[in-house]
Formats: structure tokens, C-alpha cells, sequence
């Protein structure tokens, strides 16, 4: 067997991949679901929004009787830590087309009582069953090929081992989008990548919410440094994705107050628009 048709025998599949186990809630009872947060998916000890996403959001697709996130919208209450948790949700409105639910993220403090991380409201679809009429005049990022861009392997550590998400990404950045890490941002407030997961999985909507939350901060590219904690994640998944790598690009346009918003817009490799975000951050100045 070649080493080409060995890499693709070894691909993780949609359901049995690294990304499926970590994000896997196990059904105590009715709208009830015990997890654990994995440690694989931190950002300088700080568990991936993204990540926490696509766990509210599995447990979401198993409470409510549409598979598919068509919108889903998350508060982040407090700063969720590696570890046991528990999601709590709660079905608002069934239809025919969609349904609707809201979900919430709960670990334990000191003394066992439960502390709320996430608070989340979704509504779910079937997406294989939408119509195939697009117009738009959105365009696929300008991304060099993959082969022209740049991993975390590819050179140091800028967060000094502070990482652990990104060995469990394909993540590619595009040069024009690495100033940040030779000490020298344009000062834009753009970032953009090729994506997937490490062991080969395929996208699918629930790694779209992971996605779009993956990439290092904008505010990294203005010239900011350390952690950028979310406040609030819009996502909306459009199509399921193709297979083969996605790209993701993401823009900020005002940064005020400690504040900035992240747009983000992720592409399959049809050339589609598989899923758009925004996002509400905060940044230490100074």
C-alpha cells in the first residue's frame, strides 16, 4: 500500500475521531447529559469556545427531534476549566421544519454546588432537506494553496507551549495573516487559514461550530497579545460541508472599549459557504 492510500486508511471517521469522543454527552435522564471537558481542546489553560460549542451542541441534537444546528447562539458565563460537567437543556418549541432548544453548561465548585458556564438558545433542522437555490454574492478568502501556508510545526511556539488545541487541528495560516508571529502585525484585523482536524475527520456541522472559534484571535494581528475570552458566539451553519479541507476567515473591524467583534466566514471545498459567525470578545489593552 502506498503512503498516500495509508494516510487515507488511517483517516478518523464522522462518529469514531478524537473530536466525537471529547465532545460525547452521555443522557443521565431526560434532557440531562453528563460530560467531561477534555483538556486536549485549552488555549493557555483556557478550554476552546468552539469546542464547548460542539458539545452543547451534540447534546442539542440528541434532545431535540431535528438533527442539524441551523442557528445557535452562546453566552459565556464564567471561564469553563478541564473536567467534569454537566448539561442541563430544555425544548422551547417543536415544529415541522425546526426545533427549538436552549442548553446550559454547569461545573461543580469547591463545595459540589453548580456553577452555570454557558448558556446556549438553538434552533435545529434537517439541512440534507434544504433546497439547493443559492444567490449570493459572497466569494471564497484569498488563500494561498495549502502547501504555501503555515503551521504551528512550521515554526516556535509563539504562546510558549501554551497550546494544546492545536495538535489536535490542521491549521494552516495564511502568510499575510502571520505578522503577529515574527513580532511584527500589520495592525488588520484579519486572520486567515485552511482547517481541519489532525487525525483526518471530515467536517460536518457540528465541527463547523469548532471551526469558526479556531483560529488564533484577530486581535493577535492589531498587535494584541494573550488570552481573548468570548462573551457571546453567533453561528449559523448553512450546508453540510464536503469533504476536504475548509477555509476560514475571519475580520474584525472596530476594537473599542477592550471590546471586538470577529466575523468569520467558513468555506468547503465546492466552494460553498458552509457556515458564518460572530463573536464578541474582550481584550487587555496595554
Amino acid at each position: 500500500m502506498s503512503d498516500a492510500a495509508s494516510a487515507a486508511a488511517a483517516r478518523a471517521l464522522i462518529g469514531d475521531s478524537e473530536f466525537d469522543r471529547d465532545t460525547a454527552v452521555f443522557r443521565r435522564e431526560e434532557g440531562v447529559y453528563d460530560l467531561e471537558l477534555s483538556a486536549g481542546w485549552t488555549i493557555l489553560g483556557a478550554v476552546n469556545g468552539g469546542y464547548l460549542l460542539a458539545v452543547l451542541g451534540r447534546a442539542l441534537g440528541d434532545a431535540l427531534p431535528h438533527p442539524d444546528p441551523f442557528t445557535i447562539s452562546a453566552h459565556y458565563l464564567t471561564a469553563s476549566r478541564p473536567g467534569k460537567a454537566v448539561v442541563r437543556t430544555r425544548t422551547v418549541r417543536t415544529g415541522r421544519t425546526l426545533s427549538t432548544g436552549q442548553a446550559s453548561l454547569f461545573q461543580y465548585d469547591e463545595e459540589g454546588d453548580e456553577v452555570e458556564r454557558i448558556r446556549v438558545l438553538a434552533s435545529y433542522g434537517d439541512l440534507a432537506g434544504l433546497p439547493d437555490d443559492v444567490r449570493t454574492t459572497a466569494t471564497p478568502p484569498p488563500i494561498p494553496p495549502l502547501e504555501q501556508c503555515f503551521g504551528p510545526e512550521d515554526g516556535p511556539d509563539p504562546l510558549q507551549g501554551g497550546s494544546a488545541i492545536a495538535g489536535r487541528l490542521m491549521l494552516k495560516l495564511d502568510p499575510a495573516t502571520l505578522g503577529w508571529a515574527l513580532g511584527q502585525p500589520s495592525g488588520k484585523g484579519e486572520m486567515r487559514a485552511w482547517f481541519g482536524l489532525a487525525d483526518g475527520r471530515d467536517a460536518d456541522p457540528l465541527s463547523l461550530l469548532l471551526a469558526v472559534d479556531a483560529l488564533p484571535p484577530t486581535a493577535f494581528e492589531m498587535g494584541l497579545q494573550g488570552w481573548v475570552p468570548t462573551v457571546e458566539l453567533t453561528v449559523h451553519v448553512r450546508q453540510r460541508p464536503a469533504p476536504g479541507p475548509l477555509r476560514v476567515s475571519i475580520s474584525t473591524r472596530n476594537l473599542a472599549g477592550g471590546f471586538l467583534e470577529e466575523d468569520a466566514e467558513v468555506w468547503d471545498s465546492a466552494d460553498r459557504l458552509v457556515a458564518q459567525s460572530r463573536q464578541l470578545a474582550r481584550v487587555r489593552l496595554g
